[in-house]
């Protein structure tokens, strides 16, 4: 199923968002004064863009999205999830189209992202169908951890593992990609999210 992702800044106005639309809301702490790409990701499934578009002061994005590992722990409706999620935002190497790129970050990549990062206990990776406002982005990785020690400490086991997947992100992803946002989550409808209404079939 396709979702919509909204980009931006407003703490409001992204939680509000969400809150309608029954979508995930994510939220970079606070306190980071570094320059980040977005502080605010909802997620959703609606046949209204527009429902976004206040949420979407960076961009707008139409997604696929594959869930590669699935945490154990549940979700509470309207209260942050347990743990972190680091969100990586992703550009198609300069050589590469974004279907190879895609290609490989789902063939390639998801495996060796559930043997190289130990402590990562939810893995869902956002594939971008098609731009709809703001920067040209390729997806976005919500790699998450049940603590934010555990992604400090446990992102990879030892040098062999950061050395397999550096040099594989290497392969796929433009260097230039934005940095990582590390965010809370906030589940308002369903994980991952899906349609309010259903309508008649026949």
């Amino acid at each position: 199923m396709l979702e919509l992702v909204a980009v931006g800044n407003d703490v409001e106005i992204a939680i509000e968002a969400s809150r309608r639309l029954d979508g995930v809301c994510y939220l970079a702490d606070p306190n980071d004064e570094r320059d980040l790409p977005f502080r605010t990701m909802v997620r959703c499934v609606t046949d209204s863009p527009q429902d976004l578009e206040a949420a979407a002061q960076v961009g707008m994005y139409l997604i696929f999205s594959r869930v590669i590992r699935e945490r154990d722990a549940k979700s509470e409706i309207g209260v942050a999830s347990p743990g972190v999620t680091a969100i990586f935002p992703l550009l198609h190497h300069p050589d590469l189209t974004h279907e190879q790129s895609d290609a490989h970050w789902r063939d390639v990549h998801a495996s060796l992202a559930l043997r190289h990062h130990p402590g990562m206990w939810d893995y869902t990776q956002l594939s971008v169908v098609r731009t709809l406002s703001g920067p040209e982005i390729d997806g976005f990785a919500l790699v998450s951890f049940d603590s934010l020690d555990s992604m400090k400490e446990r992102f990879f086991g030892d040098d062999t593992d950061r050395d397999v997947i550096y040099q594989d992100v290497a392969s796929f992803a433009n260097p230039k990609s934005p940095r990582r946002v590390v965010s809370t989550e906030t589940v308002y409808g369903t994980r991952p999210p899906t349609p309010k209404v259903v309508w008649p079939q026949g």
